[in-house]
């Protein structure tokens, strides 16, 4: 479980990154936040070096958080923006700038939508893809079911 409101400082600082990287066409910068969301998909959310940050020198200044979200949807966004910054980082040093840009873009589009709205777009395509492997496990057990209630009849 993890703090909304450290999730939301991770993405506003994320966001200030990915504008820095974006206005400088800067793969090392990019690089350098890529490094932060693969601590994040691979160790945990609450393991990148923003949200020990706000663990650290902010959040000990606030009222307990009145409520908790799960760790597994902001992990998967970390490992959403972690493929759009390697992308960006190939499309910067690779000569492709478009790709440069337009990966560097998405990724800053999720953290602004982050952290200005609290809206994260990588854990509602985790959400989704949930209900959608689950609405198949559901229909592969009803008929399973369902050709079982055939062969006892």
């Amino acid at each position: 479980m993890v703090d909304p409101r450290g999730q939301r400082f991770a993405a506003a600082v994320t966001t200030v990154v990915l504008a820095l990287a974006l206005l400088t066409a800067s793969g090392r910068l990019l690089a350098a936040q890529a490094a932060v969301f693969a601590i994040g998909a691979f160790a945990g959310a609450q393991a990148s070096p923003y949200s020990r940050v706000f663990a650290t020198l902010i959040r000990p200044y606030l009222s307990p958080p009145t409520d908790y979200e799960d760790a597994r949807p902001p992990r998967f966004a970390q490992a959403v923006g972690l493929a759009c910054a390697l992308a960006g980082v190939a499309g910067f040093w690779g000569g492709w700038p478009v790709l440069g840009y337009g990966a560097a873009g998405a990724a800053f589009a999720a953290a602004f939508l982050n952290a200005a709205f609290g809206f994260c777009l990588g854990c509602e395509i985790y959400l989704a893809f949930v209900r959608a492997t689950n609405r198949q496990r559901n229909r592969a057990s009803n008929r399973a079911t369902n050709s079982q209630m055939e062969v006892t009849r």
